[in-house]
């Protein structure tokens, strides 16, 4: 879909005026081909106008479809989590990976990152202390002891270093304390995505477009079955013996969303 949302993305993300204004003209495509389509019509054909369009308008079809635009993308702060129009918030886990993994040499600075290493994690836990009962007071108090803990300068430059870059990121790492319903980490996304992972460390990748899409397709269907309780070998030969004893997963999705 083509609107004023995926417009303002395509804007944030700097596509040129010509291509933009070609753009002007509310539109809703009902596929892949019937977009490349339009975009071909247009005379739009640089690789990169044609990436940044054709999220604008992924953009605006998931918000018109009722994403609400105040969504919250929990990531380890790699580029393409970073969706113009989204909230961005950072896994605390691979942030305090940016002190965990400094080697360092000798007793006192090894003593320094322990300690550092200590603050950050009982600020951890304060946070998922805060979530369970969010006040204003306790929000003042932690975004002070962020600046403690993120500011303080140590013998160990190197370290200096890796904490500035840490509170650079104050924004995203404290969003919390304004949406406590997110989580602090991103442990759940990286677990959905371990099979993927571990074919691609046995076999690389596919040959074709086609298997690429068999391959994301039956890992989806698995992953979902083990969430919902369902075996997967049971749901694809109830799909393909069409007894259907198994409902549909959307439908079992939405049951399992609303909860006991």
């Amino acid at each position: 879909m083509v609107d004023e949302v995926a417009r303002a993305y395509m804007q944030t993300q700097k596509l040129p005026q010509e291509p933009l204004a070609l753009l002007s003209i509310d539109g809703v495509y009902a596929d892949k081909r019937a977009w490349e389509a339009h975009l071909q019509t247009l005379g739009i054909d640089n690789d990169r106008h044609i990436r940044i369009a054709t999220e604008g308008a992924l953009v605006g079809s998931l918000v018109s479809q009722g994403i609400d635009p105040s969504l919250v993308i929990v990531s380890d702060d790699a580029g393409q989590f970073k969706v113009a129009g989204f909230l961005n918030a950072l896994c605390w886990v691979h942030g305090e990976r940016t002190i965990h993994k400094l080697i360092p040499g000798g007793e006192e600075r090894r003593a320094i990152q322990a300690q550092i290493r200590g603050d950050i994690w009982t600020f951890y836990q304060d946070l998922k202390r805060y979530q369970q009962a969010p006040d204003e007071k306790t929000k003042a108090v932690l975004e002070q002891r962020f600046d403690e803990i993120f500011t303080q300068t140590t013998s160990w430059q190197t370290l200096n270093l890796a904490l500035k870059r840490l509170h650079a990121n104050k924004t995203e790492l404290l969003l919390v304390l304004e949406r406590p319903e997110i989580p602090l980490h991103n442990n759940l996304s990286e677990n959905d995505i371990r099979d993927y992972v571990k074919r691609r460390k046995i076999s690389a990748t596919t040959r074709s477009e086609a298997g690429r899409q068999a391959r994301d397709t039956f890992l989806s269907l698995k992953k979902t079955g083990q969430k919902l309780g369902i075996c997967f070998l049971d749901y694809l030969h109830d799909r393909i013996s069409q007894q259907h004893d198994i409902l549909p997963l959307p439908a079992l999705i939405r049951a399992a969303a609303q909860g006991p």
